[in-house]
C-alpha cells in the first residue's frame, strides 16, 4: 500500500490561486465603488453647502430691497441671457440697502446696486455678483465682481405681478412684482440631480409703509427644511 506524501498537488493550488485573485478582485471592485460614492457624497455636501451660501446672499440682498417713493430712484431688472447653444439664464439686477461697508476705506451710502448673472468659462459656470456702492444711473455700471458659486448648473428668477408668473421683468415696466421666486440648482456629482436652494420673496408694503420680505422652502438634494425670515429697509 502507497502512502500519499503531505502538501497540496499542482491543481488544488490552481484551484485556491484562482479562488483568491477572484476575492480579491471583488474586494478591489467594492472598494472601489465605496470611494466613489464617498468622494460623490462629499462633493454634493460640498456643492449644497456653496448653493446655500449664494442662495442666502441673494435672499439678503432682496429682504433688503431699497424702494423709493418715486419708480425713478428704484430699480429692478429681470432678464433671460443667452448662454451656449439653448442654455438661458437669469440676470437680475436691483438696488438694496446695506449697513456694511464694501469698501472699508472710502465714503458711501448705504444704497448699493446688486447685480447676480451667471457666467460661463469653458466647462466652468459660475454665479457672479457685482456690488456698487453708491449707484448712479447717469454714469456706466461699476463696482467690485466676484465669484459667490462655482459649478451652477441653473439661476432662474420669476416674478409674479398678482396674476402669472415671468421669467422677465423690464425696466419698462415702471412697477414692482408682488413675488420674486429665485431657484439655484449645482451640477450633480455623479448623483443624479444636483443640489438645489429655493425661495420666494415677497415685495410688499406693511402697515407701516416698510417693504417686508418673507422667505420661504428651501430644498437641497440631501435636506429638506422650512425656512421663514422676514426683514425690512428703510
Amino acid at each position: 500500500m502507497s502512502v500519499r506524501s503531505a502538501g497540496f498537488t499542482l491543481v488544488e493550488v490552481l484551484v485556491a490561486s484562482t479562488i483568491s485573485v477572484f476575492i480579491a478582485l471583488v474586494a478591489a471592485g467594492a472598494i472601489r465603488t465605496m470611494t466613489a460614492s464617498n468622494d460623490a457624497v462629499d462633493q454634493n455636501i460640498n456643492a449644497a453647502a456653496e448653493v446655500r451660501f449664494a442662495a442666502g446672499m441673494i435672499a439678503r440682498d432682496l429682504q433688503n430691497f431699497y424702494r423709493s417713493d418715486s419708480m425713478e430712484n428704484t430699480k429692478l431688472i429681470g432678464t433671460l441671457e443667452q448662454l451656449t447653444g439653448e442654455t438661458s439664464a437669469s440676470y437680475l439686477i436691483f438696488y438694496t440697502v446695506s449697513r456694511i461697508k464694501a469698501r472699508a476705506d472710502q465714503p458711501e451710502d448705504d444704497i448699493y446696486e446688486v447685480e447676480y448673472y451667471l457666467a460661463q468659462e469653458e466647462e466652468k459656470s459660475m454665479l457672479m455678483r457685482r456690488v456698487w456702492p453708491n449707484p448712479n444711473k447717469e454714469l456706466e455700471p461699476g463696482g467690485m465682481l466676484t465669484v459667490i458659486a462655482e459649478d451652477i448648473e441653473a439661476f432662474e428668477v420669476q416674478y409674479f405681478d398678482g396674476e402669472e408668473y415671468t421669467y422677465e421683468w423690464p425696466e419698462e415696466m415702471q412697477s414692482l412684482p408682488k413675488l420674486i421666486t429665485v431657484t439655484l440648482t449645482a451640477k450633480p456629482a455623479g448623483l443624479g440631480v444636483g443640489p438645489m436652494e429655493s425661495f420666494v420673496v415677497a415685495l410688499s408694503r406693511s402697515e407701516g409703509g416698510d417693504i417686508t420680505a418673507m422667505g420661504s422652502t428651501t430644498t437641497t438634494q440631501t435636506d429638506t427644511s422650512q425656512v421663514s425670515t422676514t426683514g425690512t429697509t428703510e
